[in-house]
């Protein structure tokens, strides 16, 4: 969709990055409003754990171009795929303090709706090892309560956007969201950093997107059998990922908090997920996978689900659907590099360096 380009502010000595939407989709309304909603939904923010964002910009031509704090690091994504499933400890100190970030936004009235690991970047700050920013909050949503008069919602229900593999299961269906579809997809996030899987086997979008509705997630101590997991953090995971959004987490941040009483040793009796659902009509899904968000073309159906019931107390969980063979390591959809006319009309505010592809 864009460009992200290194450079250099000299009358704050400082690097930042300019994200540049390409002149091809300038006629894209859609995806113009997009850009243009990242950069104010992150501008909103102050969290230190939210990449910060100086600057939105549109030129004469109808260029966009927003101004952000310059990372260096890795996204989580690549850091599982070099060294595997991350020791315990480690997850929960990186995931308790996304959640904090996202409970900003949430408290702000923002909906991230993509978050992955791709989205979570790790850099040094402060000293500070594995330092997490959340990132790309271009399918942002903003709730009603913090709407202004003229300002319209981009998306309605029944319309699916995200990436198929963290998409909640409402998400899935076009259901309208609220803050804990975000924690569903973080549940996805911190079980893929233990396991270096997804809570399911697929290998078509189409399948994620059926699995995440209708199918329990394999847990943690099945997916994982030779690793050792703390007290607690099983069944936190897996609370993140009920079906019901009322049987997850009231809030990111009740869901920091519980990773971090694991991680001290200090876990409440554990509540285990919802049982499984019928299987409800399929959602309606076109595109490529994980590397990229989707939306689908038309409005999906919208089936009543049965009614759930909270599993008793010490119940096994519902048995998962039988899994396909793992699928192949998906491909990534590179950013388009151009953007040197806006950096010249830009000004003297910043020096182009180099152009970073993403």
């Amino acid at each position: 969709m864009g460009a992200v380009y290194k450079a250099e502010q000299p009358d704050m000595n400082r690097h930042v990055a300019i994200k540049i939407l390409h002149p091809r989709y300038l006629s894209r309304s859609d995806l113009v409003s997009r850009f243009r909603r990242e950069a104010r939904a992150m501008s909103h923010l102050s969290h230190p754990h939210t990449a910060r964002v100086f600057l939105y910009g549109q030129l004469e031509d109808g260029a966009c171009y927003f101004v952000m704090e310059y990372l260096e690091g890795r996204n989580l994504a690549q850091i599982v795929r070099a060294e595997g499933p991350m020791e315990p400890a480690r997850a929960i100190q990186i995931m308790s303090k996304v959640c904090g970030a996202l409970d900003e936004a949430h408290q702000a009235g923002i909906i991230h709706r993509d978050l992955k690991p791709e989205n979570i970047f790790l850099t040094v700050q402060g000293g500070i090892e594995d330092f997490p920013k959340v990132l790309d909050f271009g399918l942002a949503k903003v709730t009603e309560k913090q709407m202004k008069p003229g300002s319209m919602i981009l998306t309605r229900e029944g319309m699916v956007f995200g990436t198929p593999e963290f998409m909640s299961p409402e998400q899935a269906r076009g259901k309208t969201l609220d803050a804990r579809s975000d924690i569903y997809s973080l549940g996805v996030i911190m079980y893929e950093l233990l396991t270096g899987k997804l809570p399911f086997d697929a290998r078509q979008p189409i399948e994620y997107i059926q699995l995440h509705v209708n199918a329990q997630p394999i847990p943690l101590s099945e997916r994982a059998p030779e690793r050792q997991f703390p007290p607690g953090l099983e069944e936190a995971v897996m609370r993140a990922l009920a079906k019901d959004p009322d049987h997850r987490y009231a809030s990111a941040a009740a869901f920091g908090e519980a990773l971090e009483a694991v991680g001290r040793g200090a876990v409440a009796a554990p509540q285990q997920a919802p049982q499984a659902q019928q299987p409800l009509s399929q959602p309606i899904f076109t595109g490529p996978g994980r590397g990229a968000p989707q939306a689908a073309g038309q409005p999906s159906p919208q089936p009543t689900p049965p009614a759930q019931q909270p599993m008793p107390q010490g119940q096994q969980p519902a048995p998962r659907v039988p899994s396909q063979q793992p699928a192949p390591a998906p491909s990534k959809l590179p950013w388009v590099v151009f953007g040197a006319g806006v950096l010249l009309a830009i000004g003297g505010a910043v020096a182009l360096i180099v152009a970073l592809t993403r």
